[in-house]
């Protein structure tokens, strides 16, 4: 095949998780579901940390802006997903796939560096309590989002540049449903080799540095932690951070299953489904997680409840 110069009118083809009529019917109401609850969920821990005044502190403040990250990083695939299934035709264009290319590594990005932000406030918060208010001030905290997002950025333009820079053939089916970097790089017809070193370190900055970092605040938490005397201290001590532990190790977890699955098996419906978990069901878990085990989110949520009936 041609290679094919890249203009506007290249239009690649996703295929999906399934080509049955009837099983993308059952997906479509599947996902619709799960998007809507990642918006209710997301939205609802937006306005309980902006009403109550109560929530108004640094750990509340990063749950804020990863529960806007989340939603955005729903928003990147599932819509156009959703959009594909009903009108059974599975097409993107180009600029739309540099588009979701640009979003999606600039809302995963955003929600890895969070969740390291989210452990040095647990690390501040647990091994130098005395000192949270002073070493996490409000200029601090604004500052550490802004990096992550500006990181974010940079990494999430770095992609779309790359993206933009390889020439594919004609008809390019990409086995995926959502414009994926790393199938796109093999489906390239041209060099790939520049483009497999930088995603590479790209990885590195923002999945292994974030996932060391939050390795090493667990470790000093963990550490402090047992020296405290009491069982129920203990206890209290952990509680404060079990549920971003639970969130870390869902992202992580799912992410880590993605790369494994890509590189130990050749089947991208597997790198697929797993593809599922992180980018579909972790947004949609993540409100759900901090709501149950908070209870100053859980008292948040009623008063709106109230407010609302």
């Amino acid at each position: 095949m041609e290679p094919y110069n890249l203009t506007g009118t290249l239009e690649f083809i996703l295929l999906g998780l399934s080509e049955d009529p009837e099983l993308q019917l059952i997906l479509f109401a599947l996902f619709l579901l799960i998007y809507m609850l990642t918006v209710l969920g997301n939205v609802l821990i937006i306005l309980a940390i902006s009403s109550d005044s109560h929530l108004h502190s640094p750990m509340y403040f990063f749950l804020y802006n990863l529960s806007l990250s989340d939603m955005g990083f729903s928003s990147t695939t599932i819509p156009k997903m959703l959009i594909n299934l009903h009108a059974h035709n599975r097409s993107i264009t180009y600029a739309e796939c540099l588009t979701q290319v640009s979003f999606f590594f600039l809302f995963g990005g955003m929600d890895s560096l969070l969740l390291a932000v989210m452990a040095y406030d647990r690390w501040v918060a647990i091994c130098h309590p005395l000192y949270y208010q002073v070493i996490l001030s409000p200029c601090l905290c604004r500052c550490l989002v802004i990096v992550s997002l500006f990181i974010s950025l940079v990494s999430s333009q770095v992609h779309c540049l790359l993206v933009s820079q390889l020439t594919f053939c004609i008809n390019v089916e990409i086995p995926h449903f959502f414009c994926d970097v790393p199938e796109l790089v093999k489906l390239a017809c041209s060099n790939t080799t520049i483009s497999d070193i930088v995603i590479f370190l790209l990885g590195i900055i923002l999945g292994f540095l974030p996932a060391s970092g939050i390795f090493y605040s667990y470790y000093k938490i963990t550490s402090s932690i047992f020296r405290v005397p009491s069982l129920l201290g203990k206890y209290k001590a952990f509680s404060t951070c079990g549920s971003h532990l639970s969130v870390v190790c869902l992202f992580y977890g799912t992410g880590i299953g993605v790369y494994l699955s890509s590189t130990v098996s050749s089947s991208s419906r597997e790198s697929m489904v797993a593809s599922v978990m992180y980018t579909m069901v972790v947004p949609m878990m993540n409100p759900f997680i901090y709501s149950l085990r908070n209870r100053d989110i859980k008292k948040a949520l009623w008063k709106i409840v109230r407010q609302i009936t």
